[in-house]
């Protein structure tokens, strides 16, 4: 997959964009599924600050990545 590093670094808009429709798709449920494991982690496990901002770069990554999808929809 193009986007590795999705977990723990901001994505480009531009790079999203050079991406199917179906890579796009795999890619947010594989970061869904991260924020899930890293939230359910969080619960039982001391939060750390690296964890805070991990839980903020996932966040903003699905919405780039639903927000590009929603433009390729049209």
């Amino acid at each position: 997959m193009a986007l590795k590093n999705s977990e723990t670094k901001p994505l480009k808009p531009d790079m999203i964009r050079e991406l199917e429709a179906s890579e796009i798709q795999d890619e947010l449920s594989r970061l869904e599924e991260a924020q899930f494991r890293l939230r359910f982690r969080s619960a039982t496990e001391d939060v750390t600050d690296g964890n805070e901002l991990q839980f903020r770069i996932i966040r903003r990554n699905i919405a780039r990545l639903k927000t590009v999808l929603r433009e390729k929809a049209k």
